[in-house]
């Protein structure tokens, strides 16, 4: 059968779309990119802010609309959304044939018609990818809930406490994403460092990131994206720079810096072990990658506790900054807290990046004259090239423009390394010459 997948939200919710593609595609049913194609629409959704529902929910109604022009048979919901809002929806959306929560993935297959797999087969289907996904930087997923339960966030409700995946099994699928032609691996999770608690009996992400080390071609690249702040320490540092394939990037998402607000975001009041953590990275490689998340109009958020955070920024001189303004969500602690203005939450978010800007093209500015290790991702065929370097996670950060020049057209192509001499800086982005061809 003939199926159009539409996969909403953030890249771990892609890895589940990828393994839900790959069961199907091993039940028999093909996936095309074309609707007009398709006997069923089915879209894995997404539910974290208010926002994303909406956004969600306008794209079932796409798939409706379809379906009463008779363009679709069948509309397939699963994921987030339905774990959040699944009362609701059934009622206003009488046109979806099947609801399934995230990770129901039997019921999607029964309803399609085909027996589901056994549960230990599953994990020899290989992932599908999706189309807006490239083939030489994966995610891995390395684990689904949370149990940090910060009082804004919706993810426990939506997805429940943390479950580690074992780390045998993605080995296995790291090296399967290695084999199809990954040169790249992003680990993601709601929070890597707590990555094992619920399995071996505390964190294990140094074991989890030890094996991969070792089962990874050379040449491959590990990114390790969302760490919570509390758990990354010195010692972790440490163990980081002695692996061999792990960039000397890290994203962790520290919300705010000041105490009070951290502790009514039901976090440590760890400002001061934030500021340790940054200067320890830096002391030990003043071009070590940062990148975080910071959150303005957070419930009580003052003028004066924003100002501090526009000031850490300035002090650390984070590479990568994502400023996001709070949104209050039903079922949490935060929304029934006293609210600041939309307006106020705004403006303090455009203040803090406009800063930000100023930041990032002075850290550029840092990698004039040096060269660069870049994973192309575009290539005109002429010489000339967009990748990224180890500063630059997909989709979030900064790019680097590549001039190769005459002769460089056949060995700039996607999917291949080049060393690239940087020329020239801006707020984001890096600009360079090739010097060399890594394959």
């Amino acid at each position: 059968m003939n199926l159009f997948f539409v996969s909403m939200g953030c890249a771990k919710n892609s890895v589940d779309s990828e393994h839900l593609m790959g069961l199907l595609a091993a039940a028999g049913h093909t996936i095309v990119g074309d609707v007009k194609e398709a006997r069923v629409g089915l879209i894995n959704t997404c539910a974290f802010i208010q926002d994303a529902v909406r956004e969600n929910v306008d794209a079932i109604l796409d798939l409706e609309l379809l379906k009463e022009r008779g363009e679709l048979e069948k509309i397939v919901v699963t994921g987030c959304l339905v774990n959040r809002c699944e009362k609701e929806l059934r009622e206003e959306l009488p046109a979806v044939d099947l609801w399934a929560r995230a990770e129901e993935w039997d019921a999607v297959l029964a309803f399609l018609g085909k027996e589901a797999p056994d549960r230990a087969s599953t994990n020899c289907i290989p992932r599908g990818r999706l189309a807006e996904n490239s083939p030489w930087s994966r995610y891995l997923k390395v684990g689904e809930g949370c149990d940090t339960c910060c009082s804004y966030c919706t993810i426990p409700l939506i997805r429940g406490r943390l479950r580690s995946v074992p780390i045998p099994r993605l080995t296995e699928e790291a090296r399967s994403l290695a084999a199809s032609g990954a040169r790249e691996i992003c680990l993601v999770g709601q929070d890597l460092t707590a990555y094992g608690r619920d399995l071996y009996g505390g964190p294990s992400i140094e074991k989890l990131l030890t094996a991969l080390d070792e089962a990874l071609p050379e040449e491959t690249w590990l990114r390790l994206l969302y760490l919570h702040p509390d758990r990354v320490t010195p010692k972790f540092l440490d163990f980081l720079f002695g692996m061999k394939k792990v960039l000397p990037y890290l994203d962790i998402p520290i919300q705010h810096i000041d105490d009070a607000i951290l502790s009514a975001m039901n976090r440590r009041p760890a400002s001061l072990h934030i500021r340790n953590t940054v200067r320890y990275a830096r002391e030990r490689d003043p071009l070590f990658a940062l990148r975080t998340t910071v959150m303005t109009g957070f419930p009580g958020e003052t003028d004066e506790q924003f100002e501090k955070l526009v000031d850490f920024l300035e002090e650390a001189k984070i590479d990568r900054v994502g400023a996001f303004v709070y949104s209050p969500e039903e079922g949490t602690k935060a929304a029934l807290m006293p609210q600041v203005p939309d307006a106020v939450k705004e403006a303090r978010r455009d203040r803090l990046m406009a800063a930000q800007a100023v930041l990032s093209r002075e850290r550029n500015a840092l990698f004039v004259g040096k060269t660069l290790r870049v994973l192309i991702e575009e290539a005109d065929g002429e010489g000339s090239a967009w990748g990224r370097s180890y500063r630059d996670a997909p989709e979030v950060d900064g790019m680097v423009c590549v001039e190769g020049g005459e002769g460089w057209e056949k060995t700039l192509v996607p999917g291949s390394f080049a060393d690239v001499k940087i020329t020239d800086a801006a707020e984001y982005d890096l600009f360079g010459e090739t010097v060399a061809a890594r394959g």
